[in-house]
């Protein structure tokens, strides 16, 4: 934690300062303004880093991510690479044989005909073994018929509440699980260890800091899809000094359970340290590509409206009691009636908390302005905001012309005065920062992107609901610190703040910069160097 001055190029602040200079001692930064001055805040000797034109930023918050569960699948039957249905198989039949389960994930539905992969197609690579591959969403999951035997699943098994069971016409399990339905072969998958959970986070950190995130917000912790519960990871690597990140955890709400929850989450409850847990995930509803994300018209061509995994009238009552209690509640809602029953639920509560709704892929024009009457906060995952493969052949023609252009608002909920945050929710997406700024900016898929040969990916998705560089940037510093109540330490350059911090290797305002491809060249956690020495 050496004394250090910064100069030589421009200094991002998130504030109206463009100052020439920024001084950091003892891990805080300690002045911001011009050479002279910063260089008299400190009493002896400095490094002096050269920024040589690059610029400087706070250390990048991501408001949504699941990093553990990220890190694991890279270590496993990784697909999140990979765009296609030979190349998925392929991975599948060369996974390491000594394993008695082919586990990991990260599969593309657009790689499927109707988005759907069949147990033929692993029972043709993997005949003996059992596989269990969640999608890049995690809210479905490729199985072959020696997992379906294994849990009992057959043309009899009926589907479980808040899942669905994919069949063939016949009634036969067709290799794909929905939301709950997923846990009907969970529990039978090799049990992770706390050994594996703890080199996961290690990994995570390294990973994320060599992108420039310095503290993210863990969007689920508890047992979920055949995760387990990683609260004591975090904890135990808080306690050793392990984990130099910030984190934030969301608790996650059983959704067949009640209050009686309460309780419990309450005991968890983590105010101060590297690892806070003051926010409980609510997921109200599914994702539109397996039509579970909850409507408020039925899909195009079928007659249902998706699913509310909780109770409209018993979700008022949840977070009425979870604010009472002290915690913010970070919803997750995808479908425009899921929107609003998350928004009518804070409206109903004491409404005292930093609550935040994520994904936002459809919204009702009549929510918009309630972002900011409520003060609520937009946690968008900007990357999705673009015309790809899986969202114009899966979702647009069951959303139907009149809900199309109500997809990812996030340019409307600004200009009505509502706060953004921003997130990957990687390992759906990848947890770079700058695809997903270059995203928010341009809405077109970055160059090189896995989705970017599909013929519309350059026409912008909805230009009007774009988001200036600063927008953008804000949402990923103070708009994320905000929500994770992190606000007095990140998300600005200014005196008396963490010196968490990150040198790019442009300065990405300059006129005609790319933004896709900008990398950080130097990132510091508390003035320490975590990547780039």
């Amino acid at each position: 934690m050496g004394a250090m001055v910064f100069t030589g190029g421009p200094i991002w602040t998130g504030t109206d300062a463009s100052p020439d200079a920024l001084a950091v001692s003892g891990g805080r930064i300690v002045a911001v303004g011009d050479r002279s001055e910063v260089r008299t805040a400190l009493s002896g000797p400095y490094e002096l880093v050269d920024l040589a034109g690059r610029l400087l930023v706070p250390g990048l918050h991501d408001a949504h991510i699941h990093p553990v569960q990220g890190a694991l699948e890279r270590l496993r039957c990784d697909l999140s690479h990979l765009n296609d249905r030979a190349a998925y198989l392929k991975a599948v039949a060369t996974f390491d044989p000594a394993q008695p389960w082919i586990t990991g994930g990260g599969w593309s539905m657009s790689a499927f005909p109707g988005g759907l992969p069949t147990r033929e197609d692993l029972d043709a690579v993997a005949p003996d073994r059992p596989v269990f591959l969640p999608n890049r969403d995690h809210h479905s999951a490729w199985v072959n018929s020696a997992a379906l035997r294994l849990a009992g699943i057959d043309a009899s098994t009926p589907d479980p509440r808040n899942g669905r069971i994919e069949r063939t016409p016949d009634g036969l399990p067709s290799g794909v699980l929905h939301e709950a339905a997923m846990d009907l072969v969970t529990p039978l998958l090799p049990e992770d260890t706390e050994a594996d959970y703890h080199r996961a986070l290690l990994e995570a950190q390294r990973y994320l800091f060599s992108l420039g995130i310095t503290s993210w917000q863990d969007a689920i912790v508890g047992a979920y899809a055949g995760s387990r519960d990683q609260y004591g990871t975090y904890v135990h690597a808080a306690a050793t000094g392990e984990l130099r990140a910030r984190v934030t955890g969301a608790l996650w709400w059983e959704r067949d359970r009640d209050l009686s929850q309460l309780d419990g989450l309450r005991a968890r409850m983590v105010l101060d340290g590297r690892f806070t847990a003051r926010t409980v995930k609510i997921m109200q509803d599914g994702v539109a590509e397996n039509f579970t994300a909850a409507m408020l018209a039925p899909y195009v061509g079928k007659d249902f409206c998706g699913t509310s995994n909780v109770d409209p009238n018993r979700l008022r009552s949840y977070v009425t009691a979870l604010d009472a209690a002290g915690f913010a509640v970070h919803f997750h809602a995808i479908g425009d009636r899921a929107v609003r029953e998350c928004l009518d639920a804070v409206e109903s509560s004491g409404n005292t908390q930093r609550h935040h709704i994520a994904h936002l892929h459809v919204v009702n024009p009549a929510d918009v302005p309630r972002f900011a009457s409520l003060g609520v906060t937009a946690n968008i995952q900007s990357l999705w905001a673009t015309h790809h493969e899986q969202n114009d052949t899966l979702c647009v023609p069951f959303f139907g012309p009149a809900r199309v252009p109500h997809q990812y608002p996030f340019g409307a909920i600004a200009r009505a005065g509502g706060r953004l945050a921003a997130g990957s929710d990687w390992p759906v997406s990848t947890p770079d920062p700058w695809q997903a700024i270059h995203v928010a900016v341009h809405r077109t898929e970055p160059p090189g992107s896995a989705e970017s040969s599909w013929p519309a990916s350059q026409t912008p998705m909805l230009p009007e609901q774009a988001l200036t560089l600063t927008q953008a940037l804000t949402a990923y510093t103070a708009g994320s610190a905000y929500v994770s109540h992190l606000d007095h330490e990140i998300g600005t350059l200014t005196p008396g703040k963490a010196a968490d911090l990150v040198v790019l290797d442009r300065d990405p305002f300059a006129p005609d910069t790319s933004l896709h491809d900008t990398r950080a060249d130097l990132v510091f956690v508390d003035g320490d160097p975590v990547h780039g020495h």
